[in-house]
């Protein structure tokens, strides 16, 4: 019987606490400041992936306010360059120091067919820490989580739309809901003041579900957000499972952690909503 593959986790330890308990505090500190009355059924998110001390928050917000089902997709970029374009993992567990998250094998071999782009690479994953800071509010909220995680290289708007589309029709053939996460932080390293004009202009699509003209703001404006390729899939998706709309639940920037308004990361925290 061959063993089940398990991806340790490379960034424990420095975006967030090592310990399961300190964690599992942390977190639940994150979640609990929103009071929501009565969670939300939700297509999609976008949440960043910063250390703890700066976008935890956000995240929290994102993921307090939303129902989190047993199966979540979730799509990041790939900073470290390593692997396919768009590569997807099918099997195996990823740790975090909260337990191991399984992979869900058939809604992802179920991807693999509709989408003939995505690859199997675990390599683009093993170091890319976009995903992996996701994980630990997902497993404090659902205790039956399964995932599947696909790292985009690509800046193709059309393959990033087909995954999109594939996506969405995957969904609808599956039994069960799926949350599609974007896993993305906005603009890097520029002053507040810039930072939060650009990720406006960014943001603004997005509330309205319109892939293309995020994709445009992002390339015209120069604005480093690092998942609009997670993004413009996830928001293709929702749209083509019937979303109306998006939310903004929560921004804020690294300068108001740090302090230090001259080069900052922005972080968006949006919705989209099943209804």
């Amino acid at each position: 019987m061959t063993a089940t593959p398990i991806r340790h986790p490379a960034v424990a330890g420095r975006f967030y606490p090592s310990g399961p308990e300190v964690l599992r505090e942390e977190v639940r500190s994150y979640l609990t400041r929103r009071q929501e009355i009565k969670k939300i059924r939700a297509f999609g998110c976008l949440a960043p992936h910063a250390g703890y001390m700066y976008s935890g928050h956000v995240a929290g917000a994102v993921f307090a306010a939303i129902e989190i089902p047993d199966l979540c997709l979730i799509l990041c970029p790939n900073h470290t360059g390593v692997g396919h374009p768009l590569a997807i993992m099918s099997e195996g567990a990823w740790q975090t120091p909260l337990g191991n998250v399984p992979i869900d094998n058939n809604f992802a071999t179920a991807l693999k067919q509709a989408c003939q782009l995505l690859q199997e690479d675990s390599s683009a994953h093993r170091n890319e820490h976009a995903v992996e800071v996701e994980l630990p509010f997902l497993q404090s909220l659902q205790p039956n989580l399964k995932f599947v995680p696909i790292a985009l290289g690509t800046s193709q708007f059309e393959a990033l739309e087909q995954l999109g589309n594939a996506i969405a029709d995957v969904i609808k053939e599956h039994n069960g809901r799926v949350l599609i996460i974007a896993s993305s932080d906005m603009n890097h390293y520029e002053s507040d003041a810039t930072t939060r004009l650009k990720d406006h202009i960014a943001i603004e699509p997005m509330l309205l579900l319109d892939a293309r003209v995020l994709y445009n703001a992002v390339i015209q404006n120069n604005i480093s957000m690092c998942g609009f390729g997670p993004a413009i899939a996830m928001l293709t998706a929702a749209k083509k499972l019937g979303a109306k709309g998006a939310e903004l639940v929560e921004y804020a920037t690294s300068g108001d952690i740090s302090g230090d308004r001259d080069l900052v990361v922005g972080y968006a925290g949006i919705i989209v909503p099943a209804r």
